[in-house]
């Protein structure tokens, strides 16, 4: 890590937070699905959510992007009460989330999948008419500064690998203003280079302000970037810790419940 990452590390967690979760619950009916999570994440920082599946990750992304209303419990975003009524809310107050799928057709052309229906315009009334060489222009700068070279605009996102395809998202998300970058198992489906390369993308991110929550089930890519770690478990939050004060061995055995395993060997006299 250079210098300059090792400083910024330090620096966000003195800030204010841009969205916090106090003690959220999220009830479908019998079911609980969040029993109790706490999590706030703040400008420049990333902010990991670690869980296995079943943990309450997807509700929890939900809840914070303005999906679904919480069953008890307040969030605040920039310091005031949020009460967002859709996820278009939530977007146009900057939280932006990235989800596994990506949402992107993949014959269409970079520029148009990164624009997707807002392209910029020239021209008044009768006379308006998309701005394809600023929509263009800004997509290829857009993909420079995340360190993607594209060999051009019209290129296919069907032709980028799957790290290139995250990086295409997440820019996207930062050219219309996110401040909260919500990222649901960014690289969960990628090999080892473009893992790498979507973890740099994560930090650029970072180092422009921008509060990102890294949502994942792998420990190490977690704590390749992350600031923060806070481990879900059955809907609800272990308590959160930072940087250098917790082992990826010691966030696994909480992920996996490895204090109940551990119980429960003692009770069985260790036959497990």
């Amino acid at each position: 890590m250079t210098q300059d990452s090792a400083f910024h590390h330090g620096d966000a967690t003195d800030a204010k937070p841009i969205v916090e979760m106090r003690d959220i619950e999220k009830h479908f009916g019998n079911i609980i699905a969040l029993a109790g999570v706490s999590f706030d994440v703040r400008a420049g920082e990333c902010h990991c959510l670690l869980g296995d599946n079943g943990a309450g990750k997807s509700t929890f992304i939900k809840t914070m992007s303005g999906v679904h209303k919480p069953t008890r419990g307040e969030i605040y975003f920039e310091g005031r009460h949020m009460n967002f009524d859709s996820p278009r809310d939530a977007m146009e107050a900057g939280i932006a989330t990235v989800f596994q799928d990506l949402a992107m057709i993949p014959l269409m052309s970079v520029s148009r999948n990164f624009f997707m229906g807002r392209e910029p315009t020239k021209g008044v009334g009768p006379f308006k008419r998309l701005d394809i060489a600023k929509a263009n222009a800004d997509t290829v700068e857009a993909m420079r500064q995340m360190g993607i070279n594209l060999r051009g605009p019209d290129q296919a996102v069907g032709t980028l690998s799957g790290g290139e395809r995250q990086t295409v998202a997440i820019a996207r998300a930062v050219y219309f203003g996110a401040k909260v970058l919500i990222l649901d198992e960014p690289t969960s489906a990628l090999g080892v280079r473009q893992t790498s390369n979507v973890l740099a993308t994560i930090d650029r991110v970072r180092k422009q302000g921008v509060g990102v929550v890294f949502i994942s089930h792998n420990v190490r890519h977690a704590l390749a970037v992350g600031d923060r770690f806070t481990v879900l478990n059955r809907g609800r939050t272990l308590g959160t810790a930072k940087r250098g004060e917790i082992r990826a061995e010691e966030l696994q055995d909480m992920m996996a419940g490895g204090q109940e395993l551990a119980q429960l060997e003692g009770s069985l006299g260790g036959t497990i």
